[in-house]
């Protein structure tokens, strides 16, 4: 339950779950949440399960995985379709499962189709709670968006390369 589906395609010439780092990857492994929930969900129940998100985040208190982090890894090794993702981003209804959408596809995307999505979001001004150390903070959809055109590492995970426009 912890390998890639057989038929997947590498993304940035590596196994997609390689993306985020080893370390990080056997904490989701051994997380209660990924045995319990992320198991054995197909790409149609995972959508559920990130409806249920109440925050974003990478890693918290003593080094435990984000429920957000362990549905990343569980889309890296589900490999949605591309029109699947840019569906999540396009929703309006759902800012975690928009997030999340987001987030995989500056994973796994080109750069040309990351600007091409992802900047039109930075006019997105909801609220969203980002859960860190030993609590919670408040973000913005437009401020984390930010962060993944600009930044190295968002929510504790290395992010690919982006070509400069």
């Amino acid at each position: 339950a912890n390998r890639t589906m057989s038929d997947a395609v590498a993304v940035h010439g590596r196994d997609p779950q390689h993306l985020i780092e080893k370390i990080i990857r056997e904490r989701i492994y051994d997380s209660l949440y990924w045995k319990e929930h992320c198991f054995g969900l197909s790409a149609a129940t995972l959508m559920d399960k990130a409806v249920e998100l109440s925050a974003v985040g990478g890693q918290y208190g003593n080094q435990q995985p984000t429920e957000f982090l362990c549905l990343v890894l569980k889309m890296l090794q589900l490999q949605p379709e591309k029109d699947i993702v840019i569906e999540l981003i396009k929703q309006e209804d759902f800012k975690y499962l928009r997030a999340l959408g987001v987030f995989y596809l500056r994973l796994v995307g080109r750069s040309k189709e990351i600007y091409q999505y992802l900047e039109p979001l930075l006019n997105d001004y909801r609220k969203l709670r980002v859960r860190q150390g030993d609590g919670f903070i408040l973000s913005h959809m437009d401020v984390f968006v930010d962060q993944l055109l600009r930044e190295e590492r968002v929510c504790d995970v290395i992010l690919p390369r982006l070509v400069a426009r």
